[in-house]
Formats: structure tokens, C-alpha cells, sequence
């Protein structure tokens, strides 16, 4: 690490673990901040030490993440005990005096908050922590609520909570500097939304995709899979004007079945728009329209800043597209009839065509789409992913469903704007070939192997019931012969 730059620690909830590099990556380049780890660097850690350039740095970092619980000034680490970190923390106050005194003035109170993963303190094991650094040279009075400098002892015991270590991993102490922004995640809590669908996006994973979308006060952003519209309020709560389509029209118009327990009918005024004003980000919605992504109603100018979406999957929501037919001659009866156009599936592979190619036509340059992909786990492999040459994957991140399926946040970068490469799209078929049925007949294996075990189980158990002298009764319970069902 440089010695020309300050050690923070950037303190992780343990959520979402496979997203948190590409969160600070896409937050480094949205804030323009330049940042060293160390070299056993190692991402499933709940703890990072970095290298940035000062606390308006971190403090940045800090405004828009949602995987960080918070940031702190490293003063003290050592993975080689108690009694070495001690050491190491006397030597920093002594060898930073000078920069630390305003810290420890009379008049500045304080705080020591005591952390432990993978292994539970009491309160009275806490404080007798915080006891054993009492050469610490503050001066002020405690401050539990508001104090004007916050301090954090952290003890990492490993990440396998079967195999805990006699000592700590690692033992950090440093002041704090920033918390993340993971009180958004509450704020637009799908709990309280005025209005929700089957497939609304959780919050967290919502704000996760518009940071890695590069999402910026003014931008231009759309959805065209827009649903519930949960990826534009996060859009919007970022500051970005949001545009999304959908081929739905019960969905877009709020007149779709309520997803929400006891609740027989929608409101009047349940809508996409509804939920910005909800967020005080009505001023930012542009419109919702009905329309079919297969057939693009785009201007070929149209140029936006970041499309962010979740195509459907055809599981809990239908793959489709407006079915081409021959238009027939029109009659007095029919030309003047309401037209309800009939629909035909959407294959999967064809969707990611048709998404990437149009990314590649309409993001600006260095603007980025941010998908969802889903995968069965025994197809799992990061690299049979869909390709485009105008696009560069940046990140690629697993989220499991169930045992036997997952999805990838795929984030690409438009990198080219040549015409010749517009069409250039790659894909093995065989990856989303199918997918629906693939997904039934794999969920309905496992759950006839559930039933056989459960079978067997139940066997073992009749089994052991007889050895026990124990007889099945008309009521279909076990019980000793001597037994009579008045004695239970």
C-alpha cells in the first residue's frame, strides 16, 4: 500500500456478499476516488482495509453505498493477538500525537463501540474490552447517543461459525468516519409502497443496480421491462429522470390483482407515478408506456444514460411479445371495435438479443445496462454469459434462488459505437434454451425426492415403532397394545 495515502476500514453487512465488489467499483468511478487494497485482500470478508486519499473520500464512498454499515479510520490491526494489538494501537497515538490531540480535546466527547463477527459478546465482556484500552488519552465526557468522536473495536473470528478459534482472526480499532446509506433500503421499503406487483424488486437489490448502473442526478433512465416500476424509484431517489415500458396494461395502469394479503381491490390512484410522488420524486417521472420490446418504438437518435431492468423469466411472470399476423380486410362490425392484440412466447434468448442490441444502439457511450440473467446452478459458469462487441461486462454477480437456481446481475459498459458491430450479439442457446420447462421439471425431481426420503423416513419409523412392540391403530397413531386412546 502506498504511504502516501490513509488505511480506512470498510465495515460490510453480511448480505449480498458477491455484489459488494462491484457496488465500490462502479461507486469509485461514479465519485472519481482512487483506492488500494491490500494484498490477502480477500471480498467475502465482512471487513476491507483500503487505502483512499482522505475522509472526504470515504465519506463519499460512504453517501450511496448500500453494502457498507460504515467506514472508520484505521488506527490498530493485527491478526497476531490481543497483546500485539495493543502494541500497535500505543504506537499509533504516540507516533500521531500531534494529528490525534483535537480527537481526544476535553470538550469533544466520545464513544467506543465494540464489534464481534462470528462469535456473541455479552454487555459485560464489552465493556471489559473497552477497560483494557484505557491508556487511550481522551479527555471528554461519554457520549452513547451524539458523541462528537466515535470509536470501534472490531474482532473477526473467522467465517465458519462450526469452527470457531480460540483467538480472533483479527482485531482492528479505529475512529469512525462515515456510516453507508443502507437507510434508503427502509425509506423505500416495499412494506409501505403504495404500490407493489408479484415481482417487485427488493429494495436493497434495487439501489445495488442503479449505483452499479452509474445512476447521477439528471440522467436519463429506462426500464423497459418496468413492471411495478421498483427500479425506478431507485433511479429516482439517485436523482436520475426515469422512463420505463411494459407490454402489461393492467400492470401500467395499477389495475392488476393486488398482491397484497386481504386486500381484494387496488385503490384508484395505485401507479408507478404514485410511487414516486411517494418518494417526493414525482418531478423525475416521465412516463410509463404500454408497448412490446420486441418491436422497438424508439427514434434511432434516442439515447439514454443507463438501462436498468429484470426481464421476465416466464416463472412468476410471462414471457411475451405481440403476435405478428396478416392484417385482415376490416368490416363496419370490426373497425371500429375495441382491438385486443393476441400474444405469443418470448423466448429467453431471443429477449437477450433483442436487449443487448438495443443497449448498443441506444446507450450513450460509457453508459451502462444493468440485467438480470437467470441459470440453473448446474449450468453455473460465469463466463456463458450474453456478449454484444459494443458492450464490455464489467460485473457479473450470483444471487441463489433455491438449491438448483440462480440469477446474475449482469452490468455491461458501451464501449463502442461502430455500426458494423451493432448486430454483433453472442450467446450459447443451450444456456436460457427452454429455461421454463428446464426450471419445472428440475423443481419437480427435487420434490419427488423429497417425497422418497420422506417415504423412507416414515418407513425407518414404523420399523422402529414395531422392534418397540408398538401397534398401528385404527386411528392410524402407533401405540403399545396395552394402550387405549382414553390415556392420551
Amino acid at each position: 500500500m502506498s504511504g502516501t495515502m490513509k488505511k480506512y476500514v470498510l465495515w460490510f453487512a453480511q448480505e449480498h456478499v458477491d455484489f459488494r465488489q462491484a457496488e465500490i467499483a462502479s461507486l469509485m468511478r461514479i465519485w472519481n476516488i482512487q483506492m488500494n487494497t491490500s494484498t490477502n485482500h480477500n471480498p467475502e470478508r465482512p471487513f476491507w482495509v483500503v487505502e483512499m486519499v482522505d475522509d472526504d473520500a470515504a465519506r463519499k464512498l460512504a453517501s450511496r453505498s448500500m453494502s457498507l454499515r460504515c467506514i472508520f479510520e484505521l488506527w490498530a490491526h493485527t491478526n497476531h493477538g490481543l497483546a500485539q494489538f495493543h502494541d500497535a494501537l500505543r504506537e499509533h497515538i504516540e507516533t500521531h500525537r500531534k494529528a490525534l490531540a483535537t480527537h481526544f480535546d476535553a470538550n469533544k466527547s466520545f464513544k467506543i463501540t465494540v464489534e464481534t463477527y462470528n462469535k456473541h459478546f455479552s454487555q459485560k465482556e464489552k465493556v471489559a474490552k473497552i477497560e483494557t484500552m484505557q491508556y487511550l488519552p481522551v479527555e471528554g465526557p461519554v457520549n452513547l447517543k451524539t458523541p462528537d468522536v466515535h470509536y470501534w473495536y472490531i474482532e473477526f473470528w473467522g467465517l465458519d461459525p462450526m469452527n470457531v478459534p480460540v483467538q480472533p482472526h483479527d482485531v482492528l480499532f479505529g475512529r469512525w468516519i462515515a456510516d453507508g446509506k443502507r437507510d434508503m433500503i427502509n425509506e423505500i421499503s416495499l412494506k409501505h409502497r403504495k404500490f407493489i406487483g408479484n415481482t417487485s424488486m427488493d429494495p436493497q437489490l434495487s439501489l445495488l443496480m442503479a449505483n452499479q448502473g452509474l445512476v447521477r442526478s439528471g440522467d436519463l433512465v429506462l426500464d423497459p421491462f418496468a413492471g411495478s416500476g421498483s427500479l425506478l424509484v431507485a433511479a429516482a431517489k439517485f436523482g436520475a429522470y426515469v422512463i420505463g415500458a411494459d407490454i402489461d396494461y393492467m400492470i401500467v395502469h395499477g389495475k392488476s390483482k393486488p398482491t397484497r394479503v386481504n386486500q381484494k381491490v387496488r385503490e384508484e390512484d395505485e401507479s408507478i407515478y404514485a410511487n414516486l410522488q411517494q418518494y417526493n420524486c414525482g418531478g423525475l417521472f416521465v412516463d410509463v408506456l404500454i408497448a412490446d420490446f420486441s418491436r422497438s418504438i424508439w427514434a434511432e437518435k434516442m439515447v439514454f444514460d443507463s438501462i436498468i431492468t429484470d426481464p421476465p423469466y416466464g416463472i412468476r411472470e410471462a414471457t411475451e411479445r405481440i403476435e405478428f399476423k396478416t392484417q385482415r380486410r376490416t368490416t363496419v362490425m370490426t373497425e371500429d371495435a375495441v382491438h385486443y392484440p393476441s400474444t405469443s412466447p418470448y423466448q429467453l434468448c431471443q429477449m437477450y438479443k433483442d436487449l443487448l442490441q438495443f443497449s448498443a444502439r441506444h446507450l450513450k457511450l460509457g453508459g451502462r445496462l444493468v440485467c438480470w440473467f437467470p441459470m440453473l446452478r448446474k449450468d453455473l459458469d460465469s463466463d456463458v454469459v450474453p456478449r454484444h462487441k459494443c458492450l464490455q461486462l464489467v460485473a457479473n454477480s450470483e444471487q441463489p434462488l433455491s438449491g438448483y437456481s440462480s440469477r446474475r446481475l449482469l452490468t455491461y459498459e458501451k464501449v463502442s459505437d461502430s455500426e458494423a458491430d451493432l448486430n454483433a450479439f453472442e450467446m450459447p442457446d443451450t444456456v436460457v434454451e427452454n429455461f421454463r420447462q428446464r426450471y419445472f421439471s428440475q423443481l419437480a425431481e427435487d420434490n419427488g425426492t423429497r417425497k422418497e426420503r420422506r417415504l423412507a423416513l416414515r418407513e425407518v419409523g414404523r420399523k422402529e415403532a414395531k422392534k418397540r412392540g408398538k401397534q398401528q391403530q385404527p386411528d392410524g397413531k402407533w401405540r403399545y397394545t396395552q394402550e387405549t386412546p382414553d390415556q392420551h
